[in-house]
């Protein structure tokens, strides 16, 4: 971290952050099969500590849709999800991804962060949001209690409109509308933050009976020390997979702030952050973390100017655990929604179309790796694999051919 004191900007935007980050982490820990207030602990000290070693002053990050989503597929399989074996084996896999990236940035090795082309990572990206958004679509619709994959449950909440709870909608809908709409009013408007205190006034004003997040624990966040060793070997792929494709975001997004600002900015030392932030997700008892999108977006809007803003979300969150009992009362609908209104700006069809009219073979890798992270979910890291025996069988390919 920089020497200098945080600036009155890296306060208001990391308090803003946080305020953000306390409903997502609810979100993104059911998503990644964990309990809620998991996702708090997620946010928490995984936030501060990897502020120290971060290289981009506005990365934030924490809980996020993706790397819950690969944690899920991960793990779903071993044990049942939201059980105490499951949050052992959720720490460990945390612990894993974080020794892996740690190692890969004190090796210098960032440059593994390129590896992946624009094709795969479309592809994926593209098929792991229609998961996520699928896997939330019974949240919003107020349907519980669903089997199957996360593909057939999505389809199954929209073609049974006779099992739809009409709160549930109301809450989506109006939660949707607040993030869309708001940013029309300013780029900076609370969307999520207003949605949330909405949603918890309105549940006790008209006390509510649909689903809701329930009993949030919160207080302290519970230091874990011992870890499920024997289920190593079983996790070593995931968490590698985990360690890289999880990498391309936070990479993206300092590599991107980078560029907009011309400063410089360090993939090892985003490493080594990274890998620090997931070892404190694990002594937090808590799931993978990475960067995440849209709340360094808000971080740098919001005035952040050094990596201090980060710590300082870190610090909020914490201070603000034994609180956090007051969203128990929030209906599941305004977390489902708000994970749909994250994720559904990553699906952009325009970007196949134009890969389809000037590389046609990119574009079969990205089509490709698009149907083959949706047909292998919830084992999605499987999709990524498959994408790059498609990349390299067209290198192989065009070698040959020249």
């Amino acid at each position: 971290m920089h020497l200098k004191k945080p600036t009155p900007g890296d306060v208001i935007a990391g308090i803003s952050v946080a305020l953000l980050a306390l409903p997502q982490g609810l979100a993104y820990a059911e998503l990644a099969g964990m309990p809620a207030q998991y996702g708090l602990f997620a946010a928490g000290f995984p936030s501060l500590l990897a502020a120290i070693f971060a290289s981009s002053p506005y990365l934030q990050t924490g809980p996020v849709a993706l790397t819950a989503l690969l944690t899920f597929g991960a793990l779903q399989g071993i044990a049942e999800p939201f059980s105490g074996e499951y949050i052992e084996l959720a720490a460990l896999l945390a612990l894993m991804v974080g020794v892996i990236r740690l190692f890969l940035g004190i090796c210098k090795m960032g440059f593994i962060a390129v590896l992946l082309t624009d094709a795969v990572v479309l592809g994926f990206t593209t098929g792991a949001a229609i998961l996520i958004i699928s896997s939330q679509l019974p949240k919003s619709l107020g349907l519980e209690n669903l089997s199957g994959g996360i593909i057939s449950s999505g389809w199954e909440a929209i073609t049974s409109p006779n099992q739809w709870e009409a709160g549930s909608i109301l809450f989506s809908l109006g939660t949707i509308f607040v993030l869309f709409g708001g940013k029309l009013i300013h780029r900076l408007f609370p969307g999520v933050l207003v949605a949330v205190i909405s949603g918890i006034l309105i549940s006790n004003l008209i006390s509510y009976d649909g689903p809701v997040v329930g009993e949030i624990k919160g207080g302290f966040v519970p230091f874990k020390f011992s870890f499920d060793w024997g289920s190593t070997w079983e996790l070593m792929f995931p968490a590698i997979v985990i360690a890289i494709i999880g990498f391309a975001e936070p990479a993206s997004i300092a590599k991107t702030f980078s560029k907009d600002h011309k400063s410089a900015w360090n993939p090892n030392k985003e490493f080594v952050s990274q890998g620090v932030a997931n070892l404190a997700a694990a002594l937090s008892n808590a799931f993978p973390v990475g960067g995440s999108f849209g709340r360094s977006s808000l971080n740098k809007f919001a005035g952040a100017e050094s990596p201090w803003s980060g710590a300082i979300t870190g610090a909020f969150v914490l201070v603000v655990l034994p609180f956090t009992s007051v969203l128990s009362e929030l209906p599941n609908a305004i977390l489902g929604a708000t994970v749909i209104g994250a994720v559904i700006k990553l699906i952009i069809p325009s970007n196949f179309i134009n890969l389809i009219k000037s590389r046609p073979r990119q574009a079969l890798i990205a089509i490709g790796t698009l149907l083959a992270t949706i047909l292998t979910s919830p084992r999605i890291d499987r999709g990524i694999i498959i994408g790059l025996i498609l990349s390299l069988v067209n290198y192989l390919f065009e070698r040959f051919k020249g």
